[in-house]
């Protein structure tokens, strides 16, 4: 196991980020060539201003007419990105490997308070998947990739919190956290999960449509 471990934490974590990067920068890269080939004014349109307003009116939590209209889904939906970016970056163990690879550092959380956003992020997911059963005009549109995209992001935490709480075989379930971790890395540019990539621009883009064109605010 401990060659396993020594794997999955060395050239498969390297090969996940490699894939993440480039991947990344093919999706950004593809996407706004589509999009000029179907619209030759695209950049026309493309205001920085009114771009910049619409982002961040729109990362405001409950700052839009949508997001008051369905409070419960907003605050979760919220929630789960925000502790999701804090877990990742500022738990104890992911900054120690971080600073053995890179050699810099930062302050992190306590571990319980790690372990109440952890069992909090799964909590969420629960919902998202109720969600999408339950909501007719969701399950309209819902099919089997989107729970097994919820089963992804769900099981970095899952394994997570087996681990730090030693519940079954915990060298098992580290390993299974990390490579839970990396498939989630190398899905991201190439799923629906690549809106973390692309909702900047899309918002970018209809906030400068709906600014410097219609005279109107888009949220």
């Amino acid at each position: 196991m401990q060659d396993v471990y020594l794997l999955v934490s060395g050239p498969l974590a390297w090969a996940a980020w490699t894939i993440f990067v480039l991947g990344s920068i093919y999706k950004i890269w593809s996407t706004l060539n589509t999009a000029k080939k179907k619209d030759q004014v695209l950049l026309n349109y493309v205001s920085f201003r009114y771009g910049m307003r619409s982002i961040i009116n729109w990362s405001i939590p409950f700052n839009t007419v949508n997001m008051r209209l369905n409070p419960v889904f907003t605050g979760i939906a919220f929630f789960f990105h925000i502790a999701f970016f804090v877990l990742l970056i500022f738990v104890s163990a992911h900054q120690i490997m971080i600073e053995e690879g890179f050699g810099i550092g930062w302050f992190t959380i306590p571990d319980f308070v790690a372990d109440i956003l952890a069992f909090a992020v799964i909590g969420a997911c629960i919902f998202f998947a109720v969600r999408r059963v339950m909501r007719p005009e969701v399950s309209y549109v819902t099919d089997w990739t989107d729970f097994a995209l919820l089963a992804l992001v769900a099981a970095p935490f899952v394994t997570g919190v087996l681990a730090y709480h030693q519940l079954g075989d915990y060298m098992l379930m580290v390993v299974l956290h990390m490579v839970s971790a990396e498939l989630l890395l190398v899905a991201i540019p190439f799923t629906r999960l690549s809106h973390m990539l692309l909702a900047p621009l899309t918002r970018a883009y209809i906030g400068s449509e709906f600014g410097m064109v219609r005279h109107v605010k888009d949220w």
